[in-house]
């Protein structure tokens, strides 16, 4: 049985009642303020690494701020001064992720689209 392409309608739906979202194919990065949004940093920087976008050097360090940030949440439940620090790694943590998207990864033109190398 041949599969026939669904087009969407001019309303966005598909005719199956799913529905396209247009997008540049880009997630915005969430801002780090739990263990799990820290953990999926160390994930990234994972994918990162296996794909070459990141150096192993690189790797090891964001996984090491990670380590530290994780520690200081075990710190500060029962040690509240420590939320100072925390957040201070935090952020640093962050800045960390941005200068690596934006090194590694080069950034979409406005219209979403990659453009192609002349061969």
């Amino acid at each position: 049985m041949k599969q026939r392409k669904r087009e969407p309608q001019a309303s966005g739906h598909f005719s199956h009642g799913l529905r396209l979202i247009v997008g540049h194919g880009e997630k915005q990065p969430e801002k780090l303020s739990s263990r799990d949004a820290v953990a999926r940093v160390l994930m990234e920087a994972g994918a990162d690494l296996l794909l070459r976008r990141i150096s192993v050097e690189r790797a090891e360090h964001i996984e090491r701020c990670v380590s530290h940030i994780l520690h200081l949440f075990d710190l500060a439940e029962e040690q509240p001064e420590q939320l100072v620090a925390l957040q201070v790694q935090l952020e640093e943590l962050e800045l960390l992720m941005q200068e690596s998207r934006e090194k590694e990864r080069p950034a979409l033109p406005k219209d979403g689209h990659k453009k192609k190398q002349p061969s």
